[in-house]
Protein backbone atom coordinates (compact mmCIF):
# COMPACT_ATOMS: atom_id res chain seq x y z
CA UNK A 1 0.00 0.00 0.00
CA UNK A 2 1.15 3.68 -0.67
CA UNK A 3 0.90 6.22 1.98
CA UNK A 4 -2.37 7.59 1.47
CA UNK A 5 -3.79 3.61 1.01
CA UNK A 6 -2.25 2.69 4.61
CA UNK A 7 -4.08 5.93 6.24
CA UNK A 8 -7.34 5.00 4.33
CA UNK A 9 -7.00 1.46 5.65
CA UNK A 10 -6.05 3.19 9.02
CA UNK A 11 -8.97 5.55 9.24
CA UNK A 12 -11.58 2.78 7.57
CA UNK A 13 -10.57 -0.34 9.75
CA UNK A 14 -10.77 0.91 13.32
CA UNK A 15 -12.82 3.46 15.31
CA UNK A 16 -11.09 6.95 15.44
CA UNK A 17 -12.45 9.34 17.67
CA UNK A 18 -11.74 12.52 16.00
CA UNK A 19 -14.47 10.88 13.20
CA UNK A 20 -16.78 8.93 15.85
CA UNK A 21 -16.13 10.27 19.04
CA UNK A 22 -17.50 8.77 22.03
CA UNK A 23 -18.25 5.32 20.34
CA UNK A 24 -14.47 5.52 19.32
CA UNK A 25 -13.36 5.43 23.10
CA UNK A 26 -12.66 2.34 24.60
CA UNK A 27 -12.56 2.38 28.26
CA UNK A 28 -9.75 -0.61 28.55
CA UNK A 29 -6.37 -0.90 28.34
CA UNK A 30 -6.84 -4.46 27.54
CA UNK A 31 -6.27 -3.64 23.60
CA UNK A 32 -3.23 -2.07 24.17
CA UNK A 33 -1.39 -3.96 26.74
CA UNK A 34 -2.53 -6.97 23.79
CA UNK A 35 -0.37 -4.75 21.41
CA UNK A 36 2.05 -3.82 23.32
CA UNK A 37 3.04 -7.63 24.54
CA UNK A 38 2.65 -7.86 20.67
CA UNK A 39 5.06 -5.61 19.83
CA UNK A 40 7.23 -6.86 22.22
CA UNK A 41 6.23 -4.18 25.28
CA UNK A 42 8.51 -1.24 23.48
CA UNK A 43 6.80 1.25 26.31
CA UNK A 44 9.83 -0.45 28.31
CA UNK A 45 12.56 0.38 26.68
CA UNK A 46 12.55 3.91 26.74
CA UNK A 47 12.43 6.86 29.79
CA UNK A 48 9.42 9.12 29.06
CA UNK A 49 7.36 12.03 30.67
CA UNK A 50 3.17 11.80 30.73
CA UNK A 51 1.24 14.63 30.28
CA UNK A 52 -2.65 15.10 30.70
CA UNK A 53 -4.85 17.71 30.99
CA UNK A 54 -7.75 19.73 30.01
CA UNK A 55 -6.08 22.45 28.71
CA UNK A 56 -2.33 23.27 27.99
CA UNK A 57 -1.00 19.51 27.90
CA UNK A 58 -0.09 19.72 23.91
CA UNK A 59 1.75 23.16 24.41
CA UNK A 60 3.27 21.66 27.95
CA UNK A 61 4.25 18.40 26.07
CA UNK A 62 5.80 20.76 23.06
CA UNK A 63 7.58 23.36 25.39
CA UNK A 64 9.46 19.80 27.24
CA UNK A 65 10.47 18.48 24.12
CA UNK A 66 11.69 21.79 22.94
CA UNK A 67 14.36 22.06 26.07
CA UNK A 68 15.29 18.54 26.04
CA UNK A 69 15.76 18.74 22.81
CA UNK A 70 18.63 21.82 23.09
CA UNK A 71 19.31 19.98 26.20
CA UNK A 72 20.90 17.72 23.39
CA UNK A 73 18.61 14.80 24.34
CA UNK A 74 16.96 12.34 21.53
CA UNK A 75 13.51 13.28 22.13
CA UNK A 76 10.29 11.21 21.26
CA UNK A 77 7.03 13.34 20.92
CA UNK A 78 3.78 11.81 20.95
CA UNK A 79 1.11 14.44 20.82
CA UNK A 80 -3.10 14.03 19.47
CA UNK A 81 -4.92 15.43 17.37
CA UNK A 82 -2.77 15.90 14.45
CA UNK A 83 -4.28 19.07 12.22
CA UNK A 84 -2.89 18.14 8.73
CA UNK A 85 -0.81 14.78 8.77
CA UNK A 86 -1.09 11.79 10.65
CA UNK A 87 2.86 11.94 10.81
CA UNK A 88 2.65 14.77 13.40
CA UNK A 89 0.99 12.44 16.34
CA UNK A 90 4.96 10.48 16.32
CA UNK A 91 7.91 13.15 16.09
CA UNK A 92 11.74 12.68 16.78
CA UNK A 93 13.73 16.00 17.78
CA UNK A 94 10.39 17.41 15.83
CA UNK A 95 10.82 15.47 12.83
CA UNK A 96 7.43 13.56 11.99
CA UNK A 97 7.70 9.71 11.83
CA UNK A 98 8.55 8.82 7.89
CA UNK A 99 6.03 7.89 5.63
CA UNK A 100 8.31 4.25 5.12
CA UNK A 101 7.70 3.63 8.89
CA UNK A 102 4.13 3.97 9.22
CA UNK A 103 3.96 1.81 5.72
CA UNK A 104 5.88 -0.48 7.26
CA UNK A 105 4.16 -0.79 10.68
CA UNK A 106 0.55 -1.80 9.12
CA UNK A 107 2.31 -3.92 6.68
CA UNK A 108 3.92 -5.95 9.16
CA UNK A 109 1.25 -5.99 11.75
CA UNK A 110 -1.82 -6.01 9.47
CA UNK A 111 -3.06 -9.56 10.13
CA UNK A 112 -2.91 -9.06 13.54
CA UNK A 113 -4.59 -5.79 13.57
CA UNK A 114 -7.13 -7.09 11.41
CA UNK A 115 -7.97 -9.97 13.62
CA UNK A 116 -8.29 -7.89 17.08
CA UNK A 117 -11.03 -5.02 17.74
CA UNK A 118 -8.25 -2.09 18.51
CA UNK A 119 -9.09 1.25 18.37
CA UNK A 120 -7.55 3.78 16.18
CA UNK A 121 -5.68 5.20 18.59
CA UNK A 122 -4.68 1.90 20.29
CA UNK A 123 -2.99 1.29 16.98
CA UNK A 124 -1.36 4.53 16.59
CA UNK A 125 0.05 4.35 20.66
CA UNK A 126 1.17 1.07 19.85
CA UNK A 127 3.11 2.36 16.75
CA UNK A 128 4.49 5.12 18.37
CA UNK A 129 5.85 3.29 21.16
CA UNK A 130 7.45 1.06 18.55
CA UNK A 131 9.04 4.33 16.79
CA UNK A 132 10.40 5.17 19.57
CA UNK A 133 12.42 2.20 21.31
CA UNK A 134 13.07 1.11 17.18
CA UNK A 135 14.55 4.85 17.21
CA UNK A 136 16.36 4.24 20.98
CA UNK A 137 15.60 7.53 21.91
CA UNK A 138 16.73 9.15 25.00
CA UNK A 139 13.51 9.91 26.62
CA UNK A 140 9.68 10.67 25.16
CA UNK A 141 7.26 13.20 26.27
CA UNK A 142 3.74 11.32 26.24
CA UNK A 143 0.50 13.28 25.86
CA UNK A 144 -2.53 11.38 27.13
CA UNK A 145 -5.33 11.71 24.23
CA UNK A 146 -8.38 12.02 26.16
CA UNK A 147 -8.46 11.67 30.09
CA UNK A 148 -5.94 9.35 31.68
CA UNK A 149 -7.07 6.52 33.66
CA UNK A 150 -7.94 4.64 30.73
CA UNK A 151 -6.02 6.24 28.08
CA UNK A 152 -4.16 4.30 26.00
CA UNK A 153 -0.78 5.86 26.63
CA UNK A 154 -1.14 5.08 31.05
CA UNK A 155 0.92 1.75 30.45
CA UNK A 156 3.80 3.88 30.39
CA UNK A 157 6.18 3.75 33.95
CA UNK A 158 7.42 7.46 33.66
CA UNK A 159 9.80 9.54 35.04
CA UNK A 160 8.01 12.03 36.28
CA UNK A 161 3.96 13.00 35.40
CA UNK A 162 2.67 16.71 34.76
CA UNK A 163 -1.12 17.07 34.76
CA UNK A 164 -1.94 21.04 33.12
CA UNK A 165 -5.15 22.07 34.37
CA UNK A 166 -8.86 20.28 35.09
CA UNK A 167 -11.84 21.97 32.85
CA UNK A 168 -14.93 20.68 31.65
CA UNK A 169 -14.74 19.34 28.81
CA UNK A 170 -15.36 15.08 27.09
CA UNK A 171 -18.00 15.16 30.38
CA UNK A 172 -19.50 12.92 28.50
CA UNK A 173 -16.90 10.52 29.03
CA UNK A 174 -15.01 11.78 31.75
CA UNK A 175 -17.99 12.69 33.94
CA UNK A 176 -19.80 15.74 34.87
CA UNK A 177 -18.00 17.52 37.59
CA UNK A 178 -14.46 18.77 38.07
CA UNK A 179 -14.11 16.04 40.97
CA UNK A 180 -15.26 13.72 38.15
CA UNK A 181 -12.92 14.69 35.62
CA UNK A 182 -9.73 15.58 37.81
CA UNK A 183 -10.18 11.87 39.23
CA UNK A 184 -9.65 10.56 35.74
CA UNK A 185 -6.37 12.41 35.16
CA UNK A 186 -5.19 11.71 38.77
CA UNK A 187 -5.11 8.16 37.04
CA UNK A 188 -1.87 8.66 35.40
CA UNK A 189 0.19 8.72 39.05
CA UNK A 190 2.04 6.27 39.66
CA UNK A 191 3.17 4.67 42.40
CA UNK A 192 6.43 6.49 43.65
CA UNK A 193 6.94 8.63 40.50
CA UNK A 194 6.76 12.26 41.18
CA UNK A 195 3.53 14.23 39.71
CA UNK A 196 3.62 17.68 38.89
CA UNK A 197 -0.19 19.56 38.82
CA UNK A 198 0.41 22.64 36.75
CA UNK A 199 -2.42 24.96 38.32
CA UNK A 200 -3.91 24.72 42.01
CA UNK A 201 -7.81 24.32 41.74
CA UNK A 202 -8.42 24.55 45.30
CA UNK A 203 -11.88 23.01 45.02
CA UNK A 204 -10.11 20.03 43.22
CA UNK A 205 -6.82 19.82 45.23
CA UNK A 206 -7.53 17.45 47.29
CA UNK A 207 -8.26 15.02 44.40
CA UNK A 208 -4.45 14.79 43.63
CA UNK A 209 -3.53 14.95 47.34
CA UNK A 210 -5.21 11.52 48.23
CA UNK A 211 -4.16 9.75 45.13
CA UNK A 212 -0.74 10.93 45.57
CA UNK A 213 -0.63 10.02 49.04
CA UNK A 214 -2.34 6.27 47.56
CA UNK A 215 0.60 5.92 45.41
CA UNK A 216 3.26 7.38 47.53
CA UNK A 217 3.73 10.09 44.68
CA UNK A 218 5.72 13.70 46.07
CA UNK A 219 3.05 16.45 44.32
CA UNK A 220 4.12 19.67 43.23
CA UNK A 221 1.56 22.17 42.95
CA UNK A 222 4.01 24.39 40.20
CA UNK A 223 1.25 27.53 40.62
CA UNK A 224 2.48 27.89 44.33
CA UNK A 225 6.80 27.33 43.26
CA UNK A 226 8.94 30.04 43.55
CA UNK A 227 10.39 29.95 39.88
CA UNK A 228 12.11 32.19 37.66
CA UNK A 229 10.80 33.93 34.87
CA UNK A 230 11.19 32.72 31.24
CA UNK A 231 8.99 33.44 28.16
CA UNK A 232 8.25 31.70 25.49
CA UNK A 233 7.87 32.40 21.46
CA UNK A 234 4.30 30.85 22.21
CA UNK A 235 2.17 33.20 21.58
CA UNK A 236 -0.79 33.65 24.26
CA UNK A 237 -0.86 34.58 27.32
CA UNK A 238 -2.14 31.54 28.95
CA UNK A 239 1.13 29.57 27.82
CA UNK A 240 2.61 31.84 31.11
CA UNK A 241 0.48 28.95 33.41
CA UNK A 242 2.24 26.00 30.98
CA UNK A 243 5.34 27.52 31.30
CA UNK A 244 5.33 27.00 35.56
CA UNK A 245 3.72 23.10 35.11
CA UNK A 246 6.96 22.66 32.57
CA UNK A 247 9.82 24.13 34.77
CA UNK A 248 8.62 22.00 37.87
CA UNK A 249 8.70 18.88 35.64
CA UNK A 250 11.89 19.76 34.39
CA UNK A 251 13.06 20.44 38.19
CA UNK A 252 12.41 16.58 39.01
CA UNK A 253 14.10 14.86 36.13
CA UNK A 254 17.08 13.80 38.33
CA UNK A 255 19.31 12.04 35.42
CA UNK A 256 18.78 14.60 33.07
CA UNK A 257 20.74 17.47 32.73
CA UNK A 258 19.47 20.70 32.00
CA UNK A 259 20.49 24.10 32.59
CA UNK A 260 19.30 27.34 32.27
CA UNK A 261 20.69 28.38 29.12
CA UNK A 262 19.01 24.84 27.54
CA UNK A 263 15.47 26.00 29.24
CA UNK A 264 15.90 29.60 27.57
CA UNK A 265 16.37 28.94 24.36
CA UNK A 266 14.43 25.58 24.50
CA UNK A 267 11.05 27.84 25.84
CA UNK A 268 12.40 30.20 22.59
CA UNK A 269 12.26 28.01 19.75
CA UNK A 270 9.24 25.49 20.44
CA UNK A 271 7.85 25.98 17.06
CA UNK A 272 10.96 25.49 15.31
CA UNK A 273 12.04 22.48 17.34
CA UNK A 274 8.95 20.59 17.26
CA UNK A 275 6.14 21.79 15.04
CA UNK A 276 3.64 23.21 17.22
CA UNK A 277 0.45 24.59 15.15
CA UNK A 278 -2.52 26.33 16.40
CA UNK A 279 -1.91 27.99 19.54
CA UNK A 280 -2.56 31.82 19.30
CA UNK A 281 -1.29 30.92 15.53
CA UNK A 282 -1.05 34.26 13.60
CA UNK A 283 -1.83 33.86 9.49
CA UNK A 284 -1.71 37.28 8.46
CA UNK A 285 -0.87 40.50 9.29
CA UNK A 286 -3.34 42.84 7.29
CA UNK A 287 -5.44 41.87 8.19
CA UNK A 288 -4.27 40.25 11.32
CA UNK A 289 -5.59 36.76 11.52
CA UNK A 290 -5.13 34.44 14.45
CA UNK A 291 -6.18 30.99 15.08
CA UNK A 292 -6.26 28.75 18.41
CA UNK A 293 -7.73 25.04 18.58
CA UNK A 294 -9.05 26.42 22.21
CA UNK A 295 -12.48 24.95 22.24
CA UNK A 296 -13.62 24.39 25.97
CA UNK A 297 -14.90 26.88 28.35
CA UNK A 298 -11.74 27.22 30.47
CA UNK A 299 -9.17 27.38 27.00
CA UNK A 300 -11.99 29.89 25.25
CA UNK A 301 -12.18 32.00 28.31
CA UNK A 302 -8.46 32.76 28.20
CA UNK A 303 -8.04 33.48 24.33
CA UNK A 304 -11.22 35.55 24.29
CA UNK A 305 -9.90 37.46 26.67
CA UNK A 306 -6.06 37.96 24.70
CA UNK A 307 -8.39 38.46 21.35
CA UNK A 308 -10.39 41.08 23.15
CA UNK A 309 -7.23 43.24 24.02
CA UNK A 310 -5.71 43.37 20.91
CA UNK A 311 -6.16 46.57 18.30
CA UNK A 312 -8.87 46.18 15.53
CA UNK A 313 -11.45 48.01 13.78
CA UNK A 314 -13.28 45.43 13.10
CA UNK A 315 -13.61 41.85 14.41
CA UNK A 316 -14.77 39.08 12.49
CA UNK A 317 -15.14 35.27 13.69
CA UNK A 318 -14.79 32.07 11.61
CA UNK A 319 -16.38 29.48 13.69
CA UNK A 320 -17.05 25.92 14.01
CA UNK A 321 -17.70 23.44 16.62
CA UNK A 322 -18.52 19.50 17.01
CA UNK A 323 -21.72 18.35 17.75
CA UNK A 324 -21.20 17.51 21.53
CA UNK A 325 -19.83 20.76 22.15
CA UNK A 326 -21.96 22.67 24.87
CA UNK A 327 -22.80 25.75 23.78
CA UNK A 328 -24.55 26.99 26.37
CA UNK A 329 -21.30 27.46 28.22
CA UNK A 330 -19.63 28.53 25.31
CA UNK A 331 -21.26 31.04 23.79
CA UNK A 332 -21.53 33.18 26.55
CA UNK A 333 -17.92 33.91 26.52
CA UNK A 334 -18.01 35.40 22.84
CA UNK A 335 -18.07 38.81 21.88
CA UNK A 336 -21.67 40.20 20.86
CA UNK A 337 -20.23 43.68 18.96
CA UNK A 338 -18.23 41.29 16.43
CA UNK A 339 -19.18 40.04 13.02
CA UNK A 340 -19.71 35.58 12.48
CA UNK A 341 -18.90 33.26 9.83
CA UNK A 342 -20.17 30.48 10.97
CA UNK A 343 -19.69 26.73 9.59
CA UNK A 344 -19.03 23.28 9.75
CA UNK A 345 -15.78 21.30 9.62
CA UNK A 346 -15.53 18.98 7.64
CA UNK A 347 -15.48 15.73 9.82
CA UNK A 348 -18.96 13.39 10.23
CA UNK A 349 -19.01 15.03 13.87
CA UNK A 350 -19.32 18.71 12.62
CA UNK A 351 -21.82 20.56 14.02
CA UNK A 352 -24.12 22.06 11.33
CA UNK A 353 -23.37 25.63 11.01
CA UNK A 354 -27.30 26.08 10.35
CA UNK A 355 -28.06 24.97 14.28
CA UNK A 356 -25.17 26.59 15.05
CA UNK A 357 -25.99 30.11 13.66
CA UNK A 358 -29.69 29.23 15.15
CA UNK A 359 -28.25 28.63 18.82
CA UNK A 360 -25.58 31.23 18.69
CA UNK A 361 -28.85 34.19 17.98
CA UNK A 362 -29.94 33.31 21.48
CA UNK A 363 -27.00 34.97 22.85
CA UNK A 364 -27.20 37.80 20.47
CA UNK A 365 -24.15 36.62 18.29
CA UNK A 366 -24.99 37.15 14.92
CA UNK A 367 -23.48 36.21 11.36
CA UNK A 368 -24.35 34.15 8.02
CA UNK A 369 -23.90 30.62 7.55
CA UNK A 370 -21.23 28.73 4.97
CA UNK A 371 -20.86 25.80 3.41
CA UNK A 372 -17.91 24.90 4.79
CA UNK A 373 -14.77 26.05 6.73
CA UNK A 374 -12.75 27.41 3.36
CA UNK A 375 -15.58 29.38 2.14
CA UNK A 376 -16.49 30.88 5.35
CA UNK A 377 -12.89 31.70 5.47
CA UNK A 378 -12.36 32.92 1.99
CA UNK A 379 -15.52 35.28 2.37
CA UNK A 380 -14.25 37.15 5.93
CA UNK A 381 -10.89 37.47 3.77
CA UNK A 382 -13.13 39.59 1.41
CA UNK A 383 -14.50 41.57 3.53
CA UNK A 384 -12.14 42.12 6.35
CA UNK A 385 -9.96 45.67 5.55
CA UNK A 386 -6.05 45.61 6.55
CA UNK A 387 -7.56 47.40 10.20
CA UNK A 388 -9.48 44.71 11.07
CA UNK A 389 -8.90 41.50 12.95
CA UNK A 390 -10.32 37.60 11.95
CA UNK A 391 -10.22 34.68 14.38
CA UNK A 392 -10.89 30.77 13.44
CA UNK A 393 -11.69 28.70 16.14
CA UNK A 394 -14.07 26.42 17.95
CA UNK A 395 -12.31 23.17 17.00
CA UNK A 396 -9.42 21.87 15.98
CA UNK A 397 -10.47 20.76 12.85
CA UNK A 398 -11.59 24.12 12.46
CA UNK A 399 -8.20 25.53 12.77
CA UNK A 400 -7.05 22.55 11.01
CA UNK A 401 -9.07 23.33 7.26
CA UNK A 402 -6.92 26.75 7.35
CA UNK A 403 -3.69 25.92 8.15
Amino acid sequence: MTYTETLDWMFAQLPMYQQKGKKAFNSKLDGILALSQHLENPHQKFKSIHVAGTNGKGSSSHMLASILQEAGYNVGLYTSPHLKDFRERIRINGKPVSKEFVMGFITCHKTFLSSNNFSFFEMTVGMAFDYFAKEKVDIAVIEVGLGGRLDSTNIIIPEVSLITNIGYDHMDILGDTLEKIAAEKAGIIKEGIPVVVSEYQADIAWVFEEKARAKSAELTFASQAALPEFTTSLLGAYQKRNIKGVLVTLNKLKIFKIDTTNIKNGLLNVIGNTGLQGRWQVLGAHPRIICDTAHNKEGLSLVIAQLLQQPYKTLYLVLGFVKEKDLDTILPLFPKNAQYYFCKPNIPRGLDAEILQAKAKEYHLYGEVYAGVSEAYTAVNQQASAADLIFVGGSNFTVAEVL
